[in-house]
């Protein structure tokens, strides 16, 4: 089945001139014509189905060996709760190793180390949105001590980027449909089409979530995430 956005494109190329699609070439454009600019942007929008959150392990000791071997002991249970939940070795990274003198700071008195802070972060990548509130609750059971996120967002967004496209085309075409009216010219042929940097996807608020958690987990409304796309499209206009 052709791709609705590859098919939106075949129409407007079999209606136009070669140049008109091709990004190279300079259409040839008749004395009669009127040339018309329109800037068309679009969203689409789709509940997130990837979620990535930092896990991490914070411990103190008064020497940095210990700090460090107690931070181990404690990140490798993580790490265990981690892979229990069925979450693959591909989507755990590693984000931060750190070790940090604490001070004690005196009036008149140099500071004075008065022990060590170890730290081990990870970044989980979570395929299963529903699971998230499960997984949290897994991770601070391990040892973590530090949680930073989620952050919500689609794994394959192109096919979402397509539907955005559909609708800024559309929304384009529109408008210069109300000028050629207006003007009483018609549309004879779209000249040029670019494409303006599309946004990332961006959470966006849902008032409802796609699925309740049990109350026992913590609770996660994973929300919309959305993609925007700006057209700048150039018509012909003429009698």
């Amino acid at each position: 089945m052709r791709h609705p956005f590859a098919a939106l494109l075949a129409a407007v190329a079999l209606s136009a001139p070669l140049a008109a699609v091709q990004a190279q070439s300079v259409p040839t454009i008749p004395a009669d014509a009127t040339l018309l600019s329109v800037s068309a942007q679009a969203e689409a929008r789709r509940a997130p189905d990837i979620a990535t959150i930092s896990a991490g392990v914070v411990t103190q000791a008064a020497d940095g060996n210990s700090a460090m071997r107690q931070n181990a002991e404690q990140m490798n249970r993580v790490l265990a709760a981690v892979k229990s939940a069925g979450i693959a070795d591909r989507d755990v990274q590693t984000s931060g190793i750190n070790l940090n003198p604490q001070y004690r700071y005196e009036e008149n008195q140099p500071p004075r180390i008065t022990g060590y802070q170890a730290s081990n972060t990870v970044t989980v990548k979570l395929r299963d949105v529903a699971k998230m509130g499960k997984v949290l609750d897994a991770l601070v059971a391990s040892g973590a001590n530090q949680i930073n996120g989620p952050s919500f967002g689609i794994d394959d967004p192109e096919p979402l980027y397509d539907q955005a496209r559909i609708e800024a085309l559309k929304r384009a075409q529109a408008r210069a449909a109300t000028y050629a009216d207006t003007l009483g010219l018609r549309v004879r042929r779209i000249v040029s089409i670019n494409e303006g940097g599309g946004g990332m996807p961006v959470p966006m608020p849902r008032m409802a979530m796609a699925k309740a958690e049990a109350f026992d987990s913590t609770p996660v409304a994973p929300g919309e995430s959305s993609v925007s796309v700006q057209l700048e499209v150039v018509f012909e206009l003429g009698r």
